[in-house]
């Protein structure tokens, strides 16, 4: 579904991305480990349009789609919850779902989508009409997610979702992973927790300053003795 081919991203002079491969397939989570200042951000970010890589494609389902702009992206299938959730934060729950179908003109296919999103996660619905500024961070989160679901993405791109949560705050995002999933959607998932990320995923890349020093199935990276000491604390 998604290749990044031999990608360079540069912040200035700052060579952040360096010669980058990777795919995902169809039907797949996938995840994206590394310390912070690694890569992982950006190479979301050269995925979704928000930078341009200097060198090296992005193809989704074989198409050459690098520096398209990403309101082109998101209506090929390609969808993101940021890092730090993003939420309109004056705007309600219903109006922030409201805006990740921004696309989409069928009120009959936007009514089914946000049942969908609230079936995922019903506390939404509970705070349907309520600030999105006055939410818990936990349910902040889970409004990212179901906001970027709105498009009806091919691909969903999340960017630490578990991020400061409360541990039994994540395993309900985690959980949430393996719904979407189950309903046919590819996540492309970027996660400090990697014990968790792992567990809930098929195969795994690791970056470190920019490059990819590791990558396979996700059993055989947990149990990778440099992936244990650095993010797993053995």
């Amino acid at each position: 579904m998604l290749s990044l081919e031999r990608i360079d991203v540069y912040y200035g002079a700052i060579h952040a991305l360096r010669d980058i491969s990777l795919t995902v397939d169809s039907g797949e989570v996938v995840t994206l480990l590394g310390a912070n200042g690694a890569g992982k951000s950006t190479t979301l970010r050269a995925i979704t349009g928000l930078l341009t890589p200097k060198n090296g494609r992005v193809k989704f389902e074989g198409e050459d789609v690098t520096g398209l702009p990403p309101h082109k992206l998101v209506a090929r299938g390609i969808s993101m919850s940021p890092e730090g959730r993003g939420v309109f934060a004056n705007l309600t729950v219903l109006e922030n779902l409201e805006m990740g179908a921004y696309l989409t003109r069928d009120r009959k296919r936007i009514s089914d989508d946000l049942d969908r999103g609230f079936s995922l996660f019903p506390r939404l619905k509970e705070r349907m009409k309520q600030p999105a500024g006055t939410l818990s961070g936990g349910e902040q989160q889970m409004l990212a997610m179901a906001r970027a679901l709105m498009s009806r993405p091919k691909l969903l791109l999340l960017d630490e979702p578990s991020l400061g949560l409360a541990p039994i705050v994540c395993q309900t995002i985690f959980a949430t992973i393996d719904d979407i999933k189950s309903a046919g959607t590819t996540v492309l998932l970027v996660e400090q927790n990697a014990n968790a990320a792992l567990k809930h995923s098929d195969r795994g890349y690791v970056l470190e300053t920019g490059a990819v020093i590791l990558q396979g199935p996700a059993a055989s990276i947990a149990s990778d003795s440099r992936v244990r000491e650095a993010y797993l604390g053995e």
